[in-house]
């Protein structure tokens, strides 16, 4: 199963009254569950005013859908990071040749959760970070495991706690995670934008996405929120 993206599928999902321009098929198997790990031992101190945070971890539906539901997330936008403006369109990254990932702007507030806080629940639920160039069903460099991080801070952040994570053995296999720098965010399509919210009983959220929701409230009560922040909600005010 994965998601991909052309003229007869759009055709196919107009007809099923599916806002979004993605086919996917009935999985073999469904999200797999959290794998609980400490917080990193290295983390930005709190702080007042806004942030932002550039995550990939396979298609963007289920990576926003998570931090939509994130106590201290402001804002959580789809798009693409990695590659270039004019390359940065669905049906060009679904190509795996421009060096994006479909990848997850968060803005957040840093007195109510930290930058480590975030990347714990990146590795946690989000994602899982020891598969390379795919997630699940979806195939291609584009779906990677990628940390853009934005400040010398950040990276040092992610540099240090994917280390403190391999030395656990958490996840029974190398994490396989990079740490990107210089990378521009360039937000996705509308049709792309709340599409787990949106789109609650499509197939591949019910799979794939839907559990990392349950996965999040289970396994971080102090951070979940049940009322999640919407993209186009913001946009509408």
């Amino acid at each position: 199963m994965s998601c991909r993206s052309g003229r007869p599928i759009r055709a196919m999902l107009a007809a099923f009254a599916l806002a979004a321009v993605s086919l996917c098929t009935m999985p073999a198997f469904a999200a797999e569950d959290a794998v609980k790990i400490p917080p990193p031992a290295i983390d930005e101190k709190p702080a007042a005013g806004t942030e932002t945070a550039v995550l990939a971890g396979g298609c963007f539906w289920g990576v926003q859908g998570v931090f939509q539901h994130v106590k201290g997330v402001t804002r959580a936008v789809s798009g693409y990071a990695g590659g270039s403006k004019d390359s940065a369109v669905y049906e060009t990254v679904s190509s795996g040749r421009t060096g994006h990932a479909e990848s997850v702007e968060i803005t957040y507030d840093p007195s109510k959760i930290t930058y480590g806080r975030l990347l714990q629940i990146y590795f946690s639920v989000a994602h899982n970070p020891t598969e390379l160039n795919y997630q699940g069903p979806d195939r291609g460099t584009q779906y990677r495991s990628t940390i853009f991080a934005e400040t010398p801070a950040q990276k040092k952040v992610a540099k240090a706690y994917i280390a403190q994570l391999g030395k656990t053995g958490a996840f029974g296999r190398p994490i396989v995670t990079t740490v990107e720098t210089g990378k521009t965010f360039y937000p996705a399509e509308a049709y792309h934008q709340d599409f787990l919210e949106r789109n609650p009983t499509y197939p591949y959220i019910v799979y794939n996405d839907l559990p990392k929701i349950g996965n999040l409230k289970s396994t971080f009560p102090d951070l979940f929120r049940e009322k999640p922040i919407l993209v186009m909600a913001q946009a509408a005010d």
